[in-house]
């Protein structure tokens, strides 16, 4: 006790918590401070001993005065008055470890002292609250649990319409199943005929990807045929400068710069030729873009369509996952169910068997309180019995007693004749031996005078 885990609390703080939370009635508007301070009052501990045991395991106060009356007890109504407290004593034993005191005595009960009986109501007081704060969790943990339940059943009825909905989305009639066959059919010459197509596409812009860079190339050749022309015009203006006047070189000069002009008018021509062919492959080109670009559109056309039907699918797909998902949680659902159900079977099992304890430590006890009230009417008739034979007793003890008394009264008088006849012969003793002591003297007297003559 001396060092507490949990606080001790004032008189007043427990006064009014006991009269709130354990008394009532009267006993509640009676209990005051005045019972605890400054000196406890045993009865007033002791009916607070008995309402907590009361609201914690439901013994009643009155039976804590049953005497489990056997015939081989002896005066049984002796034990009545030390039966309650060494009943309510031996309860308290058992319930107050579970508060943290461990040295409950009978003086605690019969000679209470004010600091022992506020620290035990405190220890009290502490269980109760964690009692109360234990039930409520175990309230909340209830009603959770039978919220959860009516989720689980919800969960399981939609799991049931998802599952009834999926099977009506995948089973497909039988007045549509030739419908749905043709346009299975149709969507897989379609996807077919799209592969080609892309295949085809692809080829063409390879194709067109390569014509474009022949094109890039001629395109830079002709420029690079052009500066070269430039150049050469130039050359030509700067060589009229420097022109000697021998007219053989002059000549020579000439027929070169003739048939470089030649070269460069033939190879103008070549590219002025294969730049038409270029512009004509181009054309062609563009009109199997513009081609290109109807296929692309019936195409696009197909991937939306295509589109439509993944995004389809994908829903499927998505319902399924749900599905599963809801499989799994109902699976998961119906385990926590078949745990609960367990437990709730074990619990039930365990409440049946109390019951069935209860019931026959019920009947026991109703058995034994037929016994005791057999062996109390065994009792009443023998104290009646004993009551009878205890007054013929006394009859016969005042019958002895007048007895005594007169035979007193007759022993005092024969004292009393006993005693005058005592006295009488004591005096008639006395002059007895009066006259014997003066015969014996006046024989005294006549020997001496003889002896004299």
């Amino acid at each position: 006790m001396t060092e507490n885990t949990f606080p001790v609390h004032n008189t007043e703080t427990l006064v009014s918590f006991y009269r709130t939370d354990v008394l009532s009635g009267q006993e509640a508007k009676h209990f005051n401070k005045s019972d605890l301070n400054p000196v406890p009052k045993p009865e007033a501990v002791q009916t607070l001993y008995m309402r907590v045991l009361h609201l914690l395991t439901g013994f009643r106060p009155e039976c804590h005065s049953m005497v489990p009356l056997l015939e081989n007890i002896q005066y049984p109504a002796y034990h009545e008055g030390a039966t309650y407290i060494l009943s309510v004593y031996t309860r308290m034993r058992q319930f107050l470890p579970m508060c943290l005191v461990y040295d409950f005595s009978l003086n605690d009960l019969l000679a209470p002292k004010k600091q022992r009986t506020l620290t035990i109501l405190s220890a009290i007081m502490n269980f109760l609250h964690f009692r109360k704060q234990r039930m409520e969790l175990v309230l909340e943990k209830q009603a959770k649990l039978r919220s959860d339940m009516d989720r689980l059943q919800a969960y399981t009825r939609s799991n049931q319409e998802a599952e009834k909905k999926i099977e009506m989305l995948t089973t497909i009639p039988p007045e549509q199943q030739a419908e749905a066959d043709e346009l299975a059919a149709a969507l897989s010459h379609l996807q077919t005929s799209t592969m080609q197509e892309y295949q085809e596409v692809n080829s063409t812009n390879e194709t067109i990807a390569e014509w474009k860079a022949r094109i890039a190339e001629e395109t830079q050749k002709l420029a690079q045929l052009k500066v070269d022309a430039g150049n050469l015009k130039e050359d030509i203006s700067k060589l009229k400068s420097q022109i000697v006047e021998s007219p053989e070189e002059l000549k020579s000069q000439m027929e070169k710069m003739k048939e470089s002009v030649k070269s460069i008018k033939s190879s103008i021509k070549d590219t002025d030729e294969r730049l038409v062919e270029l512009q004509n492959m181009v054309h062609g080109v563009t009109h199997s873009e513009a081609e290109i670009q109807q296929m692309f559109s019936l195409l696009q056309d197909l991937e939306s369509s295509m589109s439509h039907s993944k995004q389809q699918q994908e829903e499927e797909q998505e319902l399924m996952a749900q599905y599963e998902k809801k499989q799994k949680e109902l699976k998961h659902l119906c385990a926590e169910e078949s745990q609960l159900k367990r437990a709730q079977t074990m619990k039930m099992d365990k409440e049946c068997k109390q019951n069935i304890r209860k019931q026959k430590k019920k009947e026991m006890k109703e058995q034994h309180v037929q016994e005791v009230l057999g062996h109390c009417n065994q009792i009443h008739q023998k104290r009646e019995e004993m009551a009878a034979r205890i007054q013929e007793i006394s009859g016969e003890k005042q019958q002895l007693k007048a007895k005594i008394s007169s035979l007193r009264e007759v022993c005092s008088k024969e004292t009393e004749k006993a005693q005058v006849l005592y006295e009488t012969l004591s005096a008639s003793m006395d002059e007895l031996h009066k006259r014997i002591e003066t015969h014996f003297t006046d024989l005294k007297l006549k020997l001496d005078n003889m002896s004299n003559f």
